[in-house]
Formats: C-alpha cells, structure tokens, sequence
C-alpha cells in the first residue's frame, strides 16, 4: 500500500510529503502535509463505482464548493486531472477540512445545544438540495440512483434487505410485505415527491464541526434520491437519543427555513432507510463486528417496519 500512495502523490507533486492513514471503511483516507497545507488522499474501494461515477462525484463536490457549501473540495493533480488509476485503485486528491465529527453513531450525543446543531444541520441538507438543484450536470454525469427501483426494486443499490440470509421466516414475510407496500406506495407518490441529488450519508461521522461552521464530506454514496431520504438518513442513527423528538422537529424546521418539503411520507423514508442497511450488511458478513452489526439493522428495521406496515394496515 505504500508504494500505491507514494506513486500517487507524486502524480500530485507531492513527492516526499508526510502522510498517515485516517480512516479505512468504504475507501481509505490519508492525511497528507505538503508545503505548510493538509490534503486528504483517497484511495478508493476498487469494484465499488465506475470512473464514469467517481469522477461525477468530484464534479458535483467541486460544485457544491462553488455554491458556498463547507464541502471538501477536490484538488486536481499536476496534470490538471481529478482522479487517476494507481493499479486498481482511483486515486483523488481533496482540500482538508478542520474540526471534528458531530459524533459517533450509537454513541449518545455530546454537544451542548444539540437542538440548535439539528437546526443547522437541516439548513445545510436544504443549502446542499438547493444548490444541486441550480446546478446544470455536464454531459456524461452518472451517480447511483435511490429510486423506487434502487429501493425496492430487483436489484436495489444496497442489495435485497428481504433476502438476508439471517433473517428468519417470520422477518423474512414481514420485510417482503415492507418491500411490496413500500413498491406500492411509491408507484402512487413518487412522481409528486422531491427528486434531486442528495448526499444519503448524512451520518454523525460525515458532518464536522469546526466553530459554528457545519461541513458536510463524503459523498461516496451520493446520487439522485428522494429529499426525504436524506433526512430519514440523519434521523434513524438518532432514535435511541432521549430528546429525539425535539432533535427531528429542530432538524425539519432548519431545512423548511430554506425550502419547502412535502413530509406526509416522511415515516416510509425512515423505515426504509433502516432496511437498506438490512441489506448493505449482506456483503459484508465476514468483516469483523458484523454479527453484532446485523443483529442491530435487523432489530431496528424489525420495529420500524412492524409500526409502520400496522399504521398502514398492512400486516396480517
């Protein structure tokens, strides 16, 4: 791995620029010191996008800069390009941003207004939906879309939740019933629901906070979606907060002070959003913790359906 980073960061001019990894999860994150400024070097999961995507991705970063969002903000190389190959790996480049993460998830909160911190972060989810919105994508742009069909469909972005292979008969019936409402539900509305870029990972660790600025980074799972999603996102890793009624008033009322959005279907972006991960762990089985970390996406997507699927008459 040394070699892939150190031909990288010549491909930069970064030649002999100190650096450590930061973070391993979907992609691997370095800090790079070079010439008194800190970079952050990605090398990305090979397999996970497409070039076409990733290079999209920079794009609509590079955008979103441009419109005033805190955003990490890509860094091109000594040839003018975004993103290069190093072996299987796509290489980028990005602007290192200060701060510290809003939190960790399952982790209880600790901030002193976390009232005030949902309010801003709804503010900054609307900025983000907003300046997508007045941004013209060039020819060529291609991200994942989580549609009715990359939800519910037969082949949806985060794999088939109803067919993970721990579930029981009893959750197997009770998530086919969750997919086949959810299908139905969304024939009916989908058309009439806000439909744009949003970034999908709006997660305690992928919002820093550096002073009274809100930054929002990686965008790896960004496409078009639904508006309510990403806010469905940001409110499931904070059901189990004892003030998480306040939490997701505070956050819908900072994002209406932007723009408008119909929430009547707000409750079946939030379940659905706790089945996605039901299926994102499918692959992912033999990573260490997963157990635990199945076990948890069941259970919470367990609740949310059996609620919601009974508030909809569907269950029998």
């Amino acid at each position: 791995m040394n070699a892939i980073v150190e031909q990288a960061l010549a491909l930069w001019g970064f030649a002999g620029a100190s650096w450590s990894l930061v973070a391993a999860r979907e992609n691997q994150v370095f800090r790079v010191d070079h010439a008194d400024r800190t970079y952050a070097l990605r090398l990305r999961r090979p397999g996970y996008r497409t070039e076409a995507e990733l290079r999209s991705e920079l794009m609509w970063m590079a955008a979103l800069d441009r419109g005033g969002l805190h955003v990490p903000r890509p860094v091109p190389s000594a040839s003018g390009a975004l993103l290069h190959m190093v072996g299987a790996h796509a290489v980028d480049v990005l602007t290192w941003l200060p701060g510290a993460p809003v939190g960790k998830t399952g982790v209880a909160l600790q901030v002193k207004d976390s009232i005030t911190l949902f309010r801003n972060i709804g503010r900054e989810m609307a900025r983000l939906h907003e300046v997508s919105d007045s941004w013209s994508p060039p020819e060529g742009f291609t991200r994942q879309s989580w549609d009715r069909a990359g939800l519910v469909g037969e082949t949806p972005v985060w794999d088939r939740f109803w067919d993970n292979p721990t579930l029981s008969d009893a959750d197997r019936l009770l998530f086919m019933r969750l997919r086949d409402t959810a299908r139905d539900r969304l024939a009916q509305i989908g058309d009439k629901l806000d439909f744009g870029l949003i970034h999908a990972d709006l997660v305690r660790e992928n919002i820093m906070v550096d002073g009274d600025r809100l930054q929002l980074i990686d965008f790896d799972d960004g496409g078009f979606g639904y508006r309510l999603f990403d806010i469905a996102t940001t409110l499931i890793r904070n059901q189990n907060e004892p003030n998480y009624d306040g939490l997701k008033a505070a956050l819908i009322e900072g994002y209406l002070s932007v723009r408008d959005l119909d929430l009547a279907a707000l409750d079946l972006f939030v379940v659905l959003r706790a089945a996605t991960y039901v299926g994102w762990i499918i692959t992912r089985m033999n990573e260490d913790g997963s157990g635990a970390r199945n076990t948890r996406f069941v259970t919470h997507a367990r609740a949310l359906a059996r609620a919601y699927l009974s508030e909809q008459g569907a269950t029998r």
